[in-house]
């Protein structure tokens, strides 16, 4: 699975990481979700003149930022065309919760693969940016094609992701298989942040910290089962977070699939 994804979805942009179209995953009733609609991503400051020409072909109708505003200051979205953009914080802009957002040398000591699968299992409820993020996606015929991402495009923009291909049917095991692809393509960045951990861990601790950190399906399986914990199902969850019934669910999935 992770093969074909690979080669499916990641798109021929330079200057970001962990771009790639949603487009081409099957759904348990035997669609696909349709290519152009949806894409997710790291941070996009780094996009080049040819990356930004690509995608203004796409005619994009927003950008999505998960990221608090001290990250987006730090390295703003570019504009691509004419689309809107829209930056709520997942994790609020009280950097509570972000791993990214989090004095170093106290995230590395304390990082623990059982912390963070309790950080994803807060994210996907009663979150004020999935609930915006949500509302966009349950009108697609006047809000996609659409960019989603956060600074690494794996954390916050994972549970996003699992969020939208859940709404569309795609199965739990396609989710993660999808969720897990980021740990290819964000491999220089990985490498990136494990070079800056160094310089506060060294031996065993600095290699449980390198494999810990990097995305493990207990982690996407915690905000799953948080949402059945909470809610029981998933439709009862649409519904109380988002607004999204059946028949808007429906909806998204007929202009989504073909």
């Amino acid at each position: 699975m992770e093969n074909r994804l690979f080669t499916e979805k990641k798109l021929p942009l330079k200057g970001v990481f962990n771009f790639r179209d949603m487009g081409g995953l099957k759904t348990r009733d035997g669609r696909r979700i349709r290519s152009g609609l949806i894409f997710r991503s790291a941070e996009l400051a780094g996009l080049t003149a040819d990356d930004l020409a690509y995608l203004k072909n796409q005619q994009i109708r927003f950008i999505y930022d998960y990221r608090d505003k001290a990250e987006a200051d730090l390295k703003p979205d570019p504009k691509i065309g004419n689309e809107e953009h829209i930056r709520v914080a997942v994790n609020g802009e009280d950097r509570l919760t972000a791993h990214s957002e989090w004095d170093p040398a106290t995230f590395y000591r304390s990082f623990t693969v059982e912390k963070f699968a309790r950080v994803y299992a807060d994210m996907p409820i009663h979150n004020a940016s999935y609930q915006t993020m949500m509302h966009l996606v349950a009108r697609p015929e006047k809000n996609l094609p659409l960019i989603h991402h956060c600074a690494g495009g794996r954390d916050r923009t994972g549970v996003g992701s699992m969020l939208i291909l859940k709404t569309l049917g795609v199965s739990d095991e396609t989710i993660v298989d999808d969720y897990l692809l980021s740990n290819r393509l964000l491999h220089t960045y990985h490498q990136e942040l494990f070079a800056d951990a160094a310089r506060y861990l060294s031996g065993a601790a600095l290699r449980r910290f390198e494999q810990g950190f990097l995305l493990h399906e207990e982690f996407i399986e915690a905000s799953m089962k948080a949402i059945t914990n909470t809610y029981r199902t998933f439709s009862n969850y649409l519904s109380a977070e988002f607004g999204i019934n059946e028949k808007v669910r429906k909806k998204i999935q007929d202009f989504c699939l073909e």
